[in-house]
């Protein structure tokens, strides 16, 4: 209808006024912005958002999003009702918190347990996280393992990368290494970390670094969300029930529920945290009693305490699951957790 008229004008086979033209004009410039409006609406963007909660009935809903890609990411949280950071590697925020530190000359440790069967993931954290983890960063890899010589031939490293070995005994079973581990970091931090770098953050061996993990996370208590919780109700949350453990935690605590796969911060305010997690383990196993969540029930409590200046979205943690969030990138994947949901031929498969 418009666009008939306006061929023939074109074409000059009619002649018309300056006050058609205009017209002619605007209506052309409607039917443009209409189509380009129609075009975004009908736009399925193909990150949806994390989980959100139906305020009255409690139930967890999935939201619909359409549009871009950038105003999703205007939808993210990218703060906690305390104030602290969310950090969604893709935002604004990110951007500008890896700004502040561009100019500045950061020694940061990563910090891993590699003993039993866990060591055979050690390589592939290590050569994922040379690939990822801080690029163009000085970074001293600090590993604690009951074989050394796991590591002959070393995994080839970086301009600015370091490796640091630091032997350990054996720790049998998954429990006893999840008893154990705060004291074990605790020890490390103090003996050499501390010396040696201003961040450190502690990985499970069992993760790969699948994109860019930068100075966005550096802060001074740094938490990572749970993938299958975020977003959830409170009262899912696997806190610590028995009240007369020390991860206990009441009705009305808790803000989010954090993951032990990974936590950082600065090497005096990490060292606190598990020097403090780790005397609270030892005083529930003199009880004989043992948090179900085991080392992270004692994490979640110490930061019920002591709120993260910086926490991390499940971006930074995440693994296949039908409970896991979904998430604009996915950066750190949980290969152990992963494998656990596996039937023995696709572990074999996906070298478990």
């Amino acid at each position: 209808m418009v666009l008939f008229p306006l061929c023939k004008l074109l074409s000059g086979s009619v002649r018309v006024t300056k006050k058609q033209l205009v017209l002619y004009c605007l209506l052309l410039s409607l039917l443009v912005y209409f189509l380009r409006w129609r075009r975004a609406v009908l736009k399925v963007d193909t990150h949806p958002l994390p989980l959100s909660l139906e305020a009255e009935s409690g139930s967890v809903v999935r939201d619909i999003v359409v549009g871009s890609v950038e105003e999703q990411q205007q939808r993210l949280p990218l703060e906690t009702s305390w104030g602290a950071p969310l950090v969604w590697g893709d935002s604004n925020g990110s951007a500008w918190r890896r700004a502040e530190f561009a100019h500045r000359s950061i020694r940061t440790g990563l910090l891993t347990l590699a003993v039993g069967p866990y060591g055979h993931f050690l390589r592939r954290f290590l050569s994922s996280a040379e690939l990822y983890f801080l690029p163009g960063n000085t970074v001293v890899y600090y590993v604690l393992t009951d074989s050394p010589r796991a590591l002959d031939p070393p995994t080839p490293l970086g301009p600015g990368r370091e490796l640091r070995v630091v032997p350990v005994a054996e720790m049998p079973g998954w429990e006893h290494l999840a008893q154990g581990r705060m004291a074990l970091l605790a020890a490390t931090i103090k003996d050499s970390v501390r010396h040696e770098v201003e961040y450190v953050f502690c990985m499970d061996v069992d993760q790969e670094l699948v994109a860019p993990v930068g100075t966005e996370i550096l802060g001074e208590l740094v938490a990572t969300l749970h993938p299958e919780l975020y977003g959830m109700p409170r009262h899912t949350f696997p806190y610590e029930h028995e009240p007369a453990s020390l991860a206990h935690v009441e009705e009305d605590e808790g803000d989010y529920y954090y993951t032990s796969e990974l936590y950082g911060g600065l090497c005096a305010d990490v060292y606190a945290m598990a020097q403090a997690c780790s005397q609270l383990i030892l005083q529930d196993q003199e009880k004989g009693l043992r948090a179900r969540g085991l080392e992270e029930s004692y994490l979640n409590r110490y930061l019920i305490n002591r709120r993260p200046t910086c926490v991390l979205s499940p971006e930074y943690s995440w693994w296949d699951s039908a409970l896991a969030a979904d998430v604009p990138t996915r950066r750190v994947v949980s290969l152990g957790r992963q494998c656990d949901t596996l039937e023995p031929q696709k572990r074999q498969e996906q070298d478990c």
